[in-house]
């Protein structure tokens, strides 16, 4: 049977991405794609635009060219409305300082994605047993640990069955030992639920978790 051209897409593809701050120009021509299901790291020096292209991705902020495409439907064809749903719908985030709604339980942080896509909230209780925290939906985030708290934000991420996972230093708060533990997790989870994943790391541990490793340099992402 012939798959249509969805199917076919990479998750995630830029070409020609450019990105500049005045006269400083962080991102020049990049090309890259995101097979689906595929797990890579990005490294490369503090400046080079490492989060620059995950805030692109994210449609945080906007290119100065080039084409940005997700699941082969290009960004900058997309309205406010449109580009906002794609986002909701196919995009999981992870992030180095957990951003976890302290007044919100576990249960209804890793529901928020849910509640946006209008889809049924008792997936939340399965990634929080996912992630190893069964039992602790009604605790509140003062309540765990740095590293507990990072298994939220996985569960969080990939509650609504994303597209592409965004990790941005998803370890850097962590000690060795639990950023060791919380790296498994997150390779397990996203193998399990067919994301593809993009995370930016300093750590040459945590990329080593990764399928595939890119440094980012001025010239643009080459193999580690």
């Amino acid at each position: 049977m012939e798959m249509n051209r969805l199917e076919l897409a990479p998750a995630l593809e830029c070409r020609g991405l450019r990105k500049q701050y005045g006269k400083r120009v962080v991102l020049s021509g990049l090309d890259f794609a995101l097979a689906p299901g595929e797990y890579v790291a990005v490294m490369g020096e503090s400046g080079v635009g490492k989060s620059t292209l995950l805030n692109l991705v994210a449609g945080l902020d906007q290119a100065d060219g080039g084409a940005l495409l997700i699941d082969g439907v290009p960004m900058s064809g997309l309205d406010d409305d449109a580009a906002t749903l794609l986002r909701r719908q196919k995009l999981g985030f992870i992030f180095q300082a957990f951003h976890i709604l302290p007044h919100l339980t576990l249960a209804q942080n890793v529901a928020l994605p849910l509640l946006l896509n209008r889809l049924p909230l008792q997936r939340a209780t399965e990634l929080l047993d996912a992630v190893g925290l069964q039992g602790r939906g009604q605790d509140f985030p003062r309540q765990l640990s740095g590293g507990e708290l990072q298994r939220v934000a996985i569960a969080r991420a990939l509650v609504h069955r994303p597209r592409l996972l965004l990790a941005d230093e998803p370890t850097g708060n962590l000690d060795p030992d639990t950023a060791h533990e919380v790296l498994q997790l997150l390779r397990d989870e996203i193998k399990a639920s067919g994301a593809s994943a993009i995370m930016v790391t300093h750590s040459h541990a945590a990329a080593a978790s990764a399928d595939r490793v890119l440094v980012l340099t001025q010239d643009g992402l080459h193999p580690a």
